[in-house]
């Protein structure tokens, strides 16, 4: 073993983010004290982002096949049939600890990082989205952080060439310390040439693709798995530095050098960089691994084994190559002027040998690193259940109009337009439903085939009631993909938490996992990919859980999809779902009432299926013009969302007997959809309902320049429009004045 290697201290086992106990159980594992580097390699691939060692128990209970799942949980991206022979590669991860440290360059590489996850499986990227979660508007690091992070998606995925066409934003002041960066990407392959991590073979060629190494991003998994306290900003080495230009040569090297039958196993050096994708391509394969760090390129002078083992340098791949393939494959490389270098080979050891400048700087056995992660079942608490919140007892402390106008133009509610507008939504020329809408459709190709997405989640209704909240976060992408009149296919997801070893915390997971697996049981809609981001908290305060769900959808004939914008004038208006006045954790009891409290809306997986079966069902025919999913804010929201979108009106019918105005118009009810057809249709629409088991009835009319509610409600579409559009410009071009 290598000479002058640093003492085994508690402080330094404790720097690199292991417990005594894990510590003891690497001293047993391998008989003797680590190196340094082997201490570095335990460190990154037995942290939480790398191992899951807090979530692996309860996430094995989700839903992870159907017939048209080809690739679950477990590599780089998950992998779905659509039919023709070609298959939708997607994922979600999260880069929410380096984007509060560097919001430029977090937001850039996680975009970059999730592109590479879908292109490492054999797919050209076609569209990415995210999710993302800020602090409070007031807050003094606001401004900043939502300008670094837009500009940061905005940046890299613009110079990829891959339209960003949806996604979320919301603010809250649980999300000052830490804000959530969630990117997803989306890729099309045929079904006969994906790709995976698994190495075979004994002897053959490791190649290192891409760009060089350098210092950056070291330790920045094992900083992903840690709580911040008031030093954030002494963390910023540890964010990694991105080329969405670097990137672009290394997809179209990576798929130039598939389609010759080059590779034989690929992955992604993503967070634990060169140590995570050896360990995981020998591990899934049952080999060993030898490494020559001298063959490795480098961009800067004596960097160390450590330092090589753990930098999160981007743009870079591992290989394992087919031997009579390597001077075909280098040959591609040069070509695009990336580094090809063979740094080491596969062996029948099942250990993972580190070399370097003639000495061994690591024998680790590679299964134990790879699968053998500590587990933990930790001690969890249910989260008490909160009252329900009688609509009829609630006193409105604003008119109906007063209250619309309010909630149009706040912070959560309000036009995104400014964020995605910074997106080149476009590129590839193939987006049929662009942002601001329930989901965006991109064609597939030529088309006529067209996949639908979205990124959903609802945080406060996860606090409030964890099993309920992971039940709609499902509930709502996949109303999404059905408004849009695509058949929801699968899901991915990103679990954003706090710190697991709080049984309040671990208590939330577990609430949420569980109501994300009855929903994607229930919908049919399976968990194909994923991640966890947990000790999302600063100085012991938490962040809202916060259950991220990217869901996929197909349709077969784009022309068939519709989106939210009213068509014209005279559409009868149609209200699909059971209205109860639901306001228990809505955005009215917040932003009107001043209340964050109450139990979220159940939610009805069976009124769910029935509901949107039906309503895509009457898409598809051609009987509805347009489409909205109830979420956020309840039907008047929605009703505006429309008009707006399409410059047209609307008169509205009354609240029926027994459902107090404000729950009718605000309440968060779910299951319910708006549809708006052409005035002939609507008898054939409600007829079709009834016949399906679904509530429904006509509430008003298209027609004229503003919602007519009532004596006190009737508010021009102008003037909604200039309160939906004007808060996040005017909050950021505030931070000029600041």
């Amino acid at each position: 073993m290598a000479p002058n290697e640093p003492e085994m201290t508690p402080e330094l086992v404790a720097e690199h983010g292991l417990k005594p106990d894990e510590y003891s159980r690497i001293l047993k594992l391998i008989g003797r004290e680590p190196t340094i580097t082997e201490l570095g390699i335990f460190s990154a691939m037995w942290n939480e982002h790398c191992s899951y060692k807090s979530s692996r128990l309860h996430l094995r209970k989700l839903p992870t096949k159907a017939p048209w799942v080809i690739q679950g949980p477990g590599e780089n991206a998950g992998v779905i049939d659509i039919g023709d022979g070609q298959a939708c590669v997607f994922k979600m991860e999260s880069h929410n600890h380096p984007s509060f440290i560097e919001p430029y360059q977090g937001a850039a590489t996680g975009v970059g990082g999730i592109l590479r996850d879908v292109f490492t499986m054999g797919a050209r990227p076609v569209a990415c989205l995210n999710l993302l979660r800020f602090g409070a508007p007031e807050h003094p690091k606001t401004r900043h952080l939502v300008s670094g992070v837009v500009a940061g998606i905005g940046g890299y995925g613009n110079s990829f060439g891959v339209p960003t066409v949806g996604g979320s934003v919301n603010f809250h002041t649980r999300y000052d310390g830490n804000i959530l960066v969630n990117a997803m990407a989306v890729g099309i392959a045929k079904t006969d040439e994906i790709f995976y991590a698994t190495a075979t073979g004994i002897g053959r060629p490791i190649v290192y693709l891409g760009s060089k190494t350098g210092r950056d991003g070291i330790h920045g998994a094992t900083m992903a798995s840690a709580s911040f306290e008031a030093n954030a900003e002494e963390k910023r080495p540890t964010v990694q530095v991105g080329d969405p230009f670097s990137e672009k040569l290394l997809l179209e090297a990576c798929l130039e050098i598939m389609a010759n039958g080059c590779v034989i196993a690929i992955q992604d050096m993503g967070a634990a960089g060169l140590t995570s994708s050896a360990v995981e391509m020998g591990a899934k394969g049952g080999l060993g691994i030898e490494l020559d760090l001298d063959k490795v390129p480098c961009r800067e002078t004596g960097m160390s084994a450590y330092e090589m083992m753990l930098s999160e340098s981007q743009e870079r791949m591992l290989m394992v190559l087919r031997p009579e393939k390597e001077q075909e494959a280098e040959a591609i490389f040069k070509k695009w002027g990336l580094d090809f270098a063979i740094i080491g080979k596969t062996t029948d050891t099942k250990r993972f040998v580190i070399k370097h400048q003639g000495l061994v700087k690591a024998d680790l056995p590679i299964m134990e690193l790879g699968d053998e992660a500590p587990l933990y079942d930790r001690p969890h608490v249910p989260t008490p259940p909160k009252p329900v919140i009688d609509a009829a007892s609630l006193t409105p402390p604003a008119t109906t109009r007063d209250a619309l106008l309010q909630l149009i133009g706040s912070p959560d509610l309000c036009s995104k337009r400014w964020v995605w507008e910074q997106y080149d939504h476009l590129i590839l020329g193939n987006t049929v439903q662009r942002p601001g809408g329930d989901s965006a459709v991109i064609r597939i190709g030529e088309g006529p085939k067209g996949l639908a997405m979205t990124t959903d989640v609802t945080q406060r209704y996860c606090e409030a009631d964890p099993v309920q909240g992971g039940r709609q976060a499902v509930a709502e992408a996949w109303r999404n993909i059905t408004a849009s009149g695509a058949t929801p296919l699968a899901l991915t997801d990103n679990l954003n938490f706090g710190n697991p070893e709080r049984p309040e915390i671990m208590g939330q997971l577990v609430g949420c996992l569980k109501g994300i697996g009855e929903a994607a049981t229930a919908l049919d809609f399976p968990i194909v990919s994923g991640n966890v981001s947990l000790y999302n908290e600063t100085q012991g305060r938490g962040i809202l859980p916060t259950p991220s769900i990217g869901g996929v959808g197909l349709i077969d004939d784009v022309k068939k999809s519709v989106g939210v914008a009213f068509r014209g004038e005279g559409r009868a208006l149609i209200l699909v779902g059971q209205t109860q006045g639901w306001l228990g954790q809505s955005m009215y009891l917040r932003e009107i009432c001043g209340r964050e409290e109450g139990a979220p809306p159940p939610v009805d997986l069976a009124a769910e299926r029935r509901n949107g079966d039906a309503v895509r069902k009457l898409i598809l025919s051609g009987h509805v013009e347009s489409c909205h999913d109830l979420s956020d804010g309840g039907l008047l929201i929605a009703l505006a969302e429309m008009a707006m979108a399409g410059g047209v009106g609307a008169h509205l019918d009354a609240a029926p007997a027994g459902v107090p105005a404000h729950g009718l118009w605000f309440g968060e009810d779910q299951a319910r959809y708006i549809l708006a057809c052409v005035e002939g249709a609507a008898g054939d629409v409600l007829k079709a309902l009834d016949a399906a088991g679904v509530p429904a009835r006509r509430i008003g009319v298209t027609g004229g320049d503003a919602l007519k509610v009532d004596i006190d409600a009737s508010i021009s579409v102008s003037e909604l429009s200039k309160a939906h559009e004007g808060w996040l410009p005017g909050f950021m071009a505030a931070s000029a004045k600041t």
